[in-house]
């Protein structure tokens, strides 16, 4: 145990912000550099040890949560990132992007703020890299056999690790022109620094992973080729259909889709554009979808210099503390969350559904009409007399994703089984119907968290390891039992 008495005489301390004024006139990262120096083995430290970590439950890498707090309270930052690392490829990745799971279900969450688990995964890994503790683990011996990663978004990068690890030849596809899936495009600067994917890329170049970009597989490059070519194929090509909205003048100009509008301002920030295509920049701007995807196009927004910006959402305003009823501990709660874009400014409308967009003479959207809504007999059923017009010149679409892109041919040219939800249908082994074929990510699971797409990486890689090998030592995170799947 860390400290026996940290949760009763130290407060929960997060990461300090930058001021709002400074952080809208660049891109870098909202927090303070440096600023849970000092406070993050006290942090740690307020860690109970509990007999049954409930934390490890809630985090689907199933990461050693109590173990890398009590090294971190001793300030054994080598012993911490060795932890850190036995459970998670990418620490750098969650302890930025991550909802924080494993907090939900922490023990002393009960009655009291949980452990900032999140701040200290973030701070051991940036300790690691800064002080060199980060290095290329490279084969001893390589196997002879070979396997292709589609995708490299974080279950791919996950995947195509542990089985450069294991000694197989890996190569990574992917069809945009980098390496990172919509962590490189989807995620903006201020989340999240490119850096932090760049040099990770390097690690795995450096262990012996190939990487190919602008190649998409089913059209430049067809599944039987591939197959031909390798002897495994992990397919972690994501969620990538954007949920539309079909609505009367859907079709205006300046209605896009919210990975239409995000990567072309992370391609500014790659040094590709020196304006982006689509800008917020003197335009009224509505995001319509309320999650983490909508409060990117909220802070992108910021900085681009719109005159306004309205979040919607169809869905009521979450509770700000969890329902004990509803929400039992240590369930992951729906609550009320004000994230950094949500602290620059803008305004947030809960409950309210769009009817109709308008538009100029140009074809260009120009106002958005919608309506109150509110749940009858378990139905969503607009009020009648709530119907309201908001100004709009550029509308973000942000209402999730359906599922994997079909359009390319992939799952076609494999002959893949999809499950009831569009899908692609895989056993508790992560082997889809086809022979040697496996999925990871979102891909088979559908839209869900970075946690996850790096668990089920990491678990499709032992899957394929045992395929190519008959056995495998890699490790498993993930309990069937935790999800779903079709056999």
């Amino acid at each position: 145990m860390a400290d026996p008495k940290g949760f009763l005489t130290t407060t929960r301390q997060t990461a300090c912000s930058r001021p709002v004024e400074e952080r809208l006139k660049d891109w870098n990262e909202v927090y303070v550099p440096g600023s849970l120096l000092p406070i993050i083995s006290e942090q740690a430290g307020r860690c109970m040890d509990c007999g049954i970590p409930f934390c490890h439950n809630g985090c689907p890498l199933g990461n050693l949560i109590p173990e890398w707090n009590d090294y971190a309270y001793r300030e054994d930052w080598a012993a911490a990132s060795e932890r850190l690392h036995a459970t998670n490829n990418f620490p750098e990745f969650t302890g930025r992007l991550c909802p924080a799971p494993c907090e939900s279900a922490c023990v002393l969450g009960i009655n009291q703020p949980a452990v900032t688990i999140k701040n200290v995964e973030v701070s051991i890994i940036d300790r690691a890299w800064d002080n060199g503790g980060v290095a290329p683990q490279a084969p001893d011996r390589l196997s002879g056999k070979t396997a292709a990663v589609i995708g490299s978004g974080p279950a791919g990068l996950a995947a195509a690790q542990q089985l450069t690890r294991a000694g197989h030849t890996v190569v990574v596809y992917e069809r945009a022109d980098r390496i990172g899936g919509l962590l490189r495009y989807g995620i903006p600067e201020f989340k999240m620094e490119k850096v932090h994917i760049n040099r990770r890329i390097e690690q795995m170049r450096a262990e012996g992973t190939k990487f190919r970009t602008g190649i998409e597989v089913g059209r430049d490059i067809t599944a039987t080729d591939l197959r031909k070519r390798f002897d495994a194929v992990v397919i972690a090509a994501g969620a990538t259909v954007s949920r539309d909205l079909p609505v009367p003048g859907r079709d205006l100009n300046g209605i896009h889709f919210a990975m239409e509008y995000l990567p072309l301002a992370n391609k500014v920030q790659e040094g590709d554009f020196v304006a982006p295509p689509i800008t917020a920049e003197g335009k009224h701007v509505v995001v319509i979808g309320g999650g983490d995807t909508g409060a990117d196009c909220v802070g992108t927004a910021h900085r681009q210099g719109a005159l306004s910006v309205t979040q919607l959402e169809i869905m009521p305003r979450p509770n700000e503390e969890r329902n004990p009823v509803a929400q039992p501990w240590p369930t992951f709660p729906m609550l009320y969350k004000v994230t950094s874009a949500h602290e620059e400014g803008g305004e947030r409308v809960y409950s309210v559904s769009t009817t109709h967009f308008e538009g100029d003479e140009d074809g260009n959207v120009q106002a958005l009409h919608l309506v109150e809504v509110e749940f009858v007999d378990g139905k969503l059923v607009q009020r009648e007399g709530t119907e309201r017009r908001i100004p709009a010149q550029l509308v973000t679409l942000a209402m999730g994703f359906t599922g994997t892109d079909k359009s390319n041919g992939l799952v076609e040219q494999f002959g893949l089984q999809l499950d009831e939800r569009g899908n692609i249908a895989r056993d508790a082994a992560y082997a889809t119907n086809v022979d040697g074929v496996y999925v990871a990510g979102d891909a088979g699971r559908g839209q869900s968290l970075i946690v996850w797409a790096i668990a089920e990486g990491r678990s499709a890689a032992r899957g394929v390891d045992r395929y190519l090998t008959g056995s495998s030592t890699l490790p498993y995170p993930v309990k069937p039992t935790d999800r779903a799947l079709a056999v």
